[in-house]
């Protein structure tokens, strides 16, 4: 599976447990350790784990194994990483404070949006990194 094939089916999975703010960090051109890191809020330890769990399962089932997991004691911030695309699993106020999406900030970042949400009006802001928005497809039963 291609790596931008693979940020879609994570932030599908990510959506479905209820999960919000996912944005694919594009590293390909500032790093050599992965491609991308899909970075994603949760509300509470309890939805964190259930987030990395249903990632970490479902990707299992397809054969594919998390290289590396880490976090899942404090639930804060859970890491699961698939060498190509790392993912980080943040509680909101974890997230607010560690603010990767700052510290990378040269990458291009691709807002994900929740094909289940409403899209509203939003005031498009000047950002000094390139910012795209993608719709997570639905995936037909």
């Amino acid at each position: 599976m291609k790596s931008k094939d693979f940020t879609t089916v994570i932030s599908e999975m990510i959506f479905s447990k209820k999960g919000y703010d996912v944005k694919i960090v594009d590293l390909r051109k500032l790093a050599t350790f992965a491609d991308y890191f899909i970075i994603c809020s949760a509300d509470s330890d309890t939805q964190v784990k259930a987030i990395a769990d249903e990632i970490d399962k479902k990707l299992r089932d397809e054969g594919i194994k998390c290289w590396h997991k880490e976090g899942f004691m404090a639930l804060q911030w859970v890491l699961l990483d698939y060498v190509d695309v790392v993912v980080h699993i943040f509680k909101k106020d974890a997230r607010e404070f560690y603010n990767l999406e700052k510290l990378w900030g040269d990458a291009e970042i691709i807002e994900v949006v929740d094909p289940m949400l409403k899209p509203k009006k939003e005031v498009a802001e000047k950002k000094k990194t390139p910012r795209k928005t993608i719709t997570a497809s639905k995936k037909k039963q």
